[in-house]
């Protein structure tokens, strides 16, 4: 398969994503921006296969993977995700020089502005809060768990004080954010939606670092898993912000990275000290 007929393939793909998205938005506005979208690609496709001369099916797979990832982790970030996909396509239209090649490109660039305007999903509006609360609890709680791994050396104590602990951090996180929006005259959230999903996304962040401490009996184990679990979240959620809002991934994801592990190892030595000083036994 050439190079064009590869971007005609992503064209027909693309129209029937758009089109399964239609189908499922639940807006009037977002419904009319990808039905327009939609048969803009079907003329893309058309276009091409006038050079090309042949019919070429769809892929299936994306398709069903894109439509999936627009359902379930938002609109805007399976569009996102998608349209990253189409700057490949900038080259192959300009190793064939024709007018309506590259008016083509143009009309795809015109595609990213129409979806600009569809970035006003709740969850993106409130993207700061979900920061505020998974950065907090990446940070506190791993630097915790750090220090009670070394000073209590015992994996179902450390998931109960880990998660009395959390579940007070998380508790005033929440409040602490609703009253901070709540005093903002300009600000456009809502303060108890902002306070909710601050504390869901530390809880959830809880739950899943203590976790390992409930299934595995090796003190270090479940410290090596934790460790694991903050990569992995780390890694998606910034991913999904960058894709999303169109930041720099490598940047943010060292970042936040860096900050947890600094905490961590600060918390180990102040465990490792307080166990010894202390000589607490358990």
């Amino acid at each position: 398969m050439t190079d064009l007929e590869k971007v005609q393939k992503n064209e027909i793909t693309e129209y029937y994503v758009y089109k399964n998205m239609a189908e499922r938005a639940n807006r009037s506005d977002h419904r009319a921006i990808l039905e327009k979208i939609s048969s803009e690609e079907l003329e893309h496709y058309n276009i091409i296969k006038k050079f090309t001369g042949k019919d070429i099916k769809p892929s299936a797979l994306k398709i069903f993977i894109y439509t999936n990832v627009s359902r379930f982790l938002g609109l805007n970030f399976g569009l996102k995700l998608m349209e990253n996909g189409e700057k490949n396509a900038e080259s192959v239209y300009n190793m064939n020089n024709t007018a309506e090649l590259k008016n083509l490109f143009n009309a795809e660039e015109e595609h990213e502005k129409a979806l600009i305007s569809m970035i006003d999903e709740e969850i993106l509006n409130y993207i700061s809060s979900v920061v505020l609360g998974l950065n907090d609890a990446l940070v506190e709680l791993t630097g915790a768990l750090t220090g009670f791994t070394f000073a209590l050396n015992n994996s179902k104590l450390v998931a109960v004080v880990g998660f009395i602990t959390g579940i007070a951090a998380s508790l005033s996180m929440g409040v602490s954010n609703y009253l901070e929006i709540k005093n903002e005259d300009s600000s456009d959230k809502h303060p108890l939606k902002s306070a909710l999903y601050t504390f869901i996304a530390y809880l959830f962040t809880v739950i899943l670092l203590i976790l390992p401490y409930l299934i595995f009996s090796n003190i270090y184990v479940s410290l090596g898993v934790v460790i694991v679990t903050v990569v992995i979240i780390i890694a998606f959620f910034n991913f999904y912000t960058s894709v999303a809002k169109g930041l720099d991934f490598k940047k943010r994801f060292l970042e936040m990275f860096l900050l947890s592990m600094c905490v961590a190892f600060i918390n180990y030595i102040i465990g490792y000290f307080m166990k010894n000083t202390m000589n607490i036994n358990v």
